[in-house]
């Protein structure tokens, strides 16, 4: 009987993980650290230390580290959450993933993450990490909403902090969905730098480099059951536990302070090309663009998850027909068809549970991004663009904040406030909703705001839905 065995058959409460369990794990057959974690150095600092980092680019880092290579060990800061940063310290930065595969369920604990912080609660902690003799890289998953003054104020302490001590400059790297996401942030650094010197504005420009990353892979929140899994999985408590799919991709432009990091990224699967526009703009449009719609629907319509929602055929045959014909023609990505396929897939896979609600966050944010993009490109060509106007009018009702047997959730957007109360004054009022809804700048850009013809389908749409509800409507979009 392996120490695993035992643990499971014990009936006292399971203990936290910790560094000491790592060999029994291992005995059981789980992937664990084969590096001495014990003495390393962090090389990365990373911002947004959620659930995508711990089952992405954390991943990444940890088979570079099993590969002999000490220089990508993690600093992890959250940028508000104390909870979460503080269980993950408590477990000396060990965690659980369980990868949903074709070859099925299978649970590994990587060692990447050494160290954590709070950047509300611990800035100056954050600004050292980042001004750190061994700190190489810093990589960002901060969402969408997170660029702004205060991430600047931030990364820009610690940059400024490194040019006095005379240490070389960073490889800084957005992983938000973001178009020309890199290239976004260096701005942001660069305009904030020169506002306080521009000497240090120039340092950033000329020694640190912003390179344009895409990351993919679709990881759900965690949830009681998946702690529950890992717990009955483990033999141990692990508060950190995550789960996600086993397809992964990160693709990364070829901009590093050391050239040399190309080749070691490549090595662990990462992609390193001169342009990621084509993966970039893929990306947005129809994974997420596809999300942000099934998200909608299936919160209007009280399905839960991603896959309850592509088990539905009006959802799959809009979704499928979305990415066909609406968004792929604007596309550089040469094999869009492959990657449709592949996503459908990966919606459907019923292990990873992925909430509607949590899809849905930040919406204003994210369909800028997604959506208006391929309305215009399909404008521009004269080709229709029903499943895109059938989108914007199922996000104006998800905005309701009411499913349709009457239940209310929550809307967890920055914009939240607004767009309840603009949904509910013209509710049952159509034309008056789209008025409302559709002609806001921050979501839509300029031109579509202004656009009869779009707001007309769009109208079209939003008053089927309010007719004969969320799926039906989905079945009748005319193409």
């Amino acid at each position: 009987m392996t120490p695993l065995e035992h643990k499971r058959m014990s009936t006292s409460p399971p203990h936290t993980l910790s560094p000491a369990d790592l060999p029994a794990l291992a005995a059981a057959g789980l992937r664990t650290p084969t590096y001495e974690r014990q003495g390393l150095q962090p090389g990365v600092v990373h911002l947004g230390l959620g659930a995508f980092h711990r089952a992405h680019q954390a991943l990444v880092f940890d088979q570079l580290l099993a590969g002999g290579d000490t220089r990508w060990g993690v600093f992890g800061v959250a940028m508000r959450s104390t909870q979460l940063a503080d269980a993950l310290a408590a477990q000396k930065g060990l965690y659980a993933v369980q990868v949903a595969s074709r070859d099925g369920l299978a649970w590994q604990v990587p060692g990447a993450l050494l160290q954590t912080a709070v950047a509300a609660r611990e800035a100056q902690q954050v600004i050292d990490a980042v001004a750190a003799p061994a700190t190489r890289w810093l990589t960002l998953t901060v969402t969408e909403k997170g660029y702004g003054s205060e991430l600047a104020k931030l990364l820009v302490s610690g940059l400024a902090k490194r040019q006095a001590a005379g240490l070389p400059g960073l490889t800084v790297a957005s992983c938000d969905n973001l178009s020309h996401n890199g290239r976004q942030l260096q701005a942001l650094c660069e305009a904030t730098a020169q506002a306080l010197s521009p000497a240090l504005a120039d340092w950033i420009t000329t020694c640190c480099t912003f390179p344009d990353s895409m990351v993919d892979r679709i990881v759900p929140a965690a949830t009681p059951e998946r702690l529950a899994a890992a717990a009955q999985a483990l033999g141990v408590h692990d508060a950190c536990a995550l789960g996600t799919e086993g397809f992964w991709e990160w693709v990364i432009e070829r901009r590093f302070v050391d050239a040399g990091d190309a080749a070691v990224l490549a090595s662990a699967g990462v992609t390193v090309v001169d342009d990621v526009r084509p993966f970039e703009e893929a990306k947005l449009r129809m994974l997420n663009g596809s999300h942000s719609l099934m998200a909608c629907m299936g919160a209007v319509a009280g399905l839960p998850t991603i896959a309850h929602c592509i088990a539905q055929p009006a959802i799959r045959t809009l979704v499928h027909g979305l990415m066909t014909h609406e968004v792929a023609p604007h596309l550089s990505r040469s094999d869009w068809a492959d990657y449709r396929d592949a996503l459908l897939r990966r919606f459907a896979n019923p292990e990873l549970k992925h909430s509607v609600h949590q899809i849905a966050t930040d919406s204003s944010k994210k369909i800028p991004q997604r959506w208006p993009p391929s309305v215009q490109g399909q404008m521009q060509a004269g080709q229709p663009f029903e499943r895109l106007a059938f989108s914007a009018a199922a996000w104006m009702r998800y905005c309701l904040a009411e499913d349709e047997q009457g239940q209310p959730y929550a809307m967890s957007d920055p914009m939240s406030g607004e767009l309840q109360a603009l949904a509910r004054e013209h509710a049952g009022n159509t034309e008056a909703t789209v008025r409302a809804l559709g002609t806001l700048v921050s979501v839509w850009g300029e031109e579509l705001p202004l656009n009869a013809a779009w707001l007309a389908r769009v109208s079209q749409h939003l008053g089927r839905i309010g007719q004969h509800g969320m799926l039906a409507a989905a079945a009748q979009v005319d193409v």
